[in-house]
């Protein structure tokens, strides 16, 4: 089918890689159909207030390398269930889908592309089940959504965080102190496994595997008594103890985004620690470090892929669907089977074996 007028937003939690994709679609829409090119700014808060600008190939000359989105992005701006204050102060929910659709259709797009995670496609496949034209393009830093190998955004976070654990092995080497990296996972702990693997971590805590603090404090102490008085440990803020205990969280009630915030297991685990042994415990917790900044060449050739093949999908007339990585091809995946879904680390995956067997402590 001709496209004469797309439109593409972010949603969700900005990463490395997300101008790859805008660069990606607006060139190969412009190029391949001559087609013209919004960009829905704030995510879909621009499709409820109708905030939008024209994308070029000069206005996206430059963006490859640059972290973050020039679209602006928003994890509060869900259509359906939209949250804000009124004038007392109070959380109250608003339904604006049918307004989103009256300027979708203001727009005059014949097809919408939708940058995000597993919130953000699941409100594009609600979109897309009332009769939009929606295209779905996976990213997330957590690499945690079905149907694709690899998210953007995760290869860049881990290599931040691992490059976190090669500094953290040197001080604490030289101070012969525990040193504690958190790192983002409220769910899924792939980029805890991944970096901790790749920066010699040897304890790895991940939501998926309860950890027993007895065993971590074992490990420890069987690297002092070895002659290794200094470990690294590093925890995904989702991580629990076994026994059903709760995630830690900043503040015990949710945002306006209607989630709570996590964060602060790798301090409480560090005041644990401490408290049963000799040894100096520090936490660094790396937060949105991980999130900006500049892609790596992997994320950059991965968003771009994505980009491109999302543009020759619309042409086809392919909506509802996803484009995934399924190495080595670009391929489709209906997201009807792959929204609201999260991909979650297998406690008995070859990854987590390969872990184990090379001596890393998996806090069971």
């Amino acid at each position: 089918m001709p496209l004469r007028r797309v439109g593409i937003l972010t949603g969700g939690g900005d990463c490395s890689g997300l101008n790859a994709v805008i660069r990606a679609i607006t060139r190969a829409a412009i190029i391949q159909h001559n087609a013209t090119v919004i960009g829905i700014e704030d995510g879909f808060e621009g499709l409820i207030f109708d905030r939008r600008c024209e994308l070029d190939i000069k206005s996206t000359r430059e963006i490859l390398p640059l972290g973050g989105t020039i679209l602006g992005t928003s994890n509060k701006g869900n259509p359906f269930e939209y949250r804000e204050f009124d004038d007392k102060g109070q959380i109250v929910v608003h339904d604006y889908s049918e307004r989103s659709v009256k300027n979708f259709k203001k727009m005059m797009l014949d097809c919408l592309f939708v940058v995000g995670g597993e919130g953000t496609l699941m409100i594009s496949h609600e979109f897309f089940k009332r009769g939009l034209p929606v295209i779905g393009v996976p990213k997330t830093i957590d690499n945690d959504l079905e149907g694709t190998d690899y998210t953007f955004g995760f290869q860049t976070a881990v290599q931040v965080a691992c490059d976190a654990l090669d500094r953290l092995q040197t001080t604490g080497k030289s101070h012969e102190r525990v040193m504690i990296l958190e790192v983002m996972g409220r769910h899924a702990g792939w980029i805890a496994l991944e970096s901790g693997i790749a920066g010699g971590a040897h304890i790895i805590l991940i939501p998926e595997i309860p950890y027993n603090l007895d065993l971590v404090m074992d490990k420890i102490k069987l690297r002092a008594a070895g002659g290794s008085p200094f470990s690294i440990i590093v925890v995904a803020e989702g991580a629990k103890p076994v026994g059903g205990g709760e995630v830690i969280t900043h503040e015990a009630g949710k945002t306006l985004q209607g989630v709570v915030r996590l964060g602060g297991v790798g301090n409480t685990i560090a005041s644990q620690i401490a408290c049963n042994i000799d040894l100096e415990v520090r936490c660094t917790v790396l937060g949105h470090i991980q999130r900006g900044g500049t892609p790596n060449a992997f994320d950059r050739v991965l968003g771009t892929r994505l980009g491109s093949y999302a543009v020759q999908a619309a042409a086809e007339g392919k909506f509802g669907h996803m484009v995934s990585l399924n190495t080595p091809d670009i391929t489709l995946a209906p997201m009807e089977n792959l929204a609201g879904k999260v991909r979650l680390v297998p406690p008995t995956s070859q990854l987590v074996q390969c872990a184990e067997a090379i001596g890393i402590c998996m806090g069971r």
